[in-house]
């Protein structure tokens, strides 16, 4: 059976009611006019009734359409009335509907996305003016101390300098992570894919953070002895970052006299995965989904009073990413946190 397209459906079933309102007019008139017009006439005279009744009343619902649809684009500002075409005036309202959700849908999904980044760009411009804010005000303190007449005494001047220095420090730690963060997200990163043994690597990064470790007193090991080195492919000198920004987070926030392990485990044919584990307060589970997020920490004051730009997380995630591998994290507060990530087996 010949199934005719639902956007006819409406102007068919009007065709039908005018033509069989014609053909009944058309039948008491029958014995008076079928000895002048034979009944072939007849019949194609009805067929060419219901034709053109077919196409007006397809037109003049469509256009009627047409113009309800482009009155509604013009009184809502936010939809385009050249975005109207005129095939979608049809007289299949359920196809009109579907059209219409969807497109609210997607301006629906527009306008949230423009918020949350309307939100995002808020919040960062208060952390960065809040993180720059900070040691500039320390480092001018220090300097306005030293200008009043503090730096006549040798001993005061000294310290003051060294603290101001720190200041400074802190301020070029920022500046550089911030300069990385807009490097990664804007350029792109670029990876230098080689081979390396990283047991070796991370040997080096316990030897580069040892005097840190030390003054927390916090032991940093691997988990085991390794007989024979284990080689991988990446950008070594992106990856020594990411070892050290998660030792340097687990020195910071391990507890004083604790212990920070890593470890290289098999993930899986294909990759290894290096895990970094500390023995600190570990994390509440309210804080896992925003960790990585630029400037989030976890305590405010205590996070401050450890130092660092509050960006280490988020450039570890870039890098880690930018090697098409994962980052994982598990925390139990009270217990400890562990960062692993993958990486590819050298073959």
């Amino acid at each position: 059976m010949l199934k005719l397209k639902k956007t006819y459906t409406y102007a068919l079933w009007s065709s039908i009611y005018l033509t069989l309102l014609s053909v009944g007019i058309a039948a008491i008139s029958y014995f008076f006019i079928s000895q002048q017009l034979g009944v072939i006439t007849i019949i194609i005279s009805v067929i060419s009734l219901f034709l053109i009744s077919f196409f007006i009343t397809q037109y003049r619902a469509e256009h009627f359409i047409y113009r309800r649809l482009k009155k509604i684009y013009e009184d809502v500002s936010i939809l385009n009335v050249n975005d109207l075409k005129r095939e979608t005036a049809t007289t299949d309202i359920d196809k009109i509907s579907k059209k219409m959700e969807k497109f609210v849908e997607g301006k629906r999904l527009e306008i949230k996305s423009l918020t949350e980044r309307d939100s995002f760009r808020r919040d960062f411009l208060g952390n960065v003016a809040h993180e720059l804010k900070t040691p500039l005000f320390t480092v001018q303190g220090y300097i306005l101390t030293l200008l009043e007449g503090a730096v006549n005494d040798k001993q005061i001047r000294m310290k003051y300098l060294d603290r101001a220095n720190k200041g400074v420090e802190r301020l070029v730690a920022v500046v550089k992570d911030l300069d990385m963060i807009a490097k990664l997200e804007n350029d792109g990163l670029e990876i230098n894919i080689e081979v390396f043994n990283i047991l070796e690597l991370i040997q080096n990064v316990f030897d580069l953070l040892e005097m840190k470790a030390k003054k927390r007193n916090i032991s940093i090991r691997f988990d085991r002895i390794y007989e024979f080195p284990l080689f991988v492919k990446g950008d070594i000198e992106k990856i020594e970052q990411v070892l050290i920004n998660l030792v340097v987070n687990s020195i910071k926030y391990g507890k004083p006299n604790g212990t920070t392990i890593v470890g290289v485990e098999s993930h899986n044919s294909q990759k290894f995965i290096i895990k970094v584990i500390d023995d600190g307060e570990g994390i509440k589970k309210i804080h896992l989904p925003r960790l990585f997020e630029r400037f989030y920490r976890v305590d405010q004051s205590r996070s401050r009073e450890q130092g660092g730009s509050g960006l280490g997380l988020s450039i570890v995630k870039h890098i880690v990413e930018a090697h098409d591998e994962n980052i994982f994290l598990k925390s139990t507060y009270g217990k400890g946190s562990e960062f692993s990530f993958t990486l590819e087996k050298a073959r």
